[in-house]
């Protein structure tokens, strides 16, 4: 393998991790934006008719709902990045240890 093609590979490699990276980010702020918004305020009546401890369940997500589901999200991050950092690192390694055998051939 040559150099210009370990580059394209890693480029790639890049590319793919960015990718996913981006597709979770966009994924967590979905879930994020439909408990908030969603749960808070369009479906606030209907969500209203269940009770959470003698507390309205639209009152609840309101004041507490979406905190907890906030930092339930940053734990997930934090978790599927680190699996995602592993996964890429790994292939990035890959790449290098292909390049630099080759080299000193």
């Amino acid at each position: 393998m040559n150099r210009s093609e370990s580059r394209s590979e890693y480029r790639a490699k890049s590319s793919a991790y960015w990718r996913a990276n981006i597709a979770l980010i966009r994924n967590l702020l979905l879930i994020w934006a439909f408990v908030s918004i969603g749960c808070s305020i369009l479906f606030v009546e209907a969500l209203n008719q269940i009770q959470l401890g003698g507390v309205p369940l639209g009152f609840w997500m309101a004041q507490q709902g979406s905190i907890y589901t906030f930092v339930i999200l940053i734990f997930v991050y934090a978790f599927q990045m680190d699996k995602l950092d592993r996964r890429f690192k790994d292939s990035v390694k890959n790449i290098d240890t292909d390049s630099s055998s080759t080299d000193t051939n």
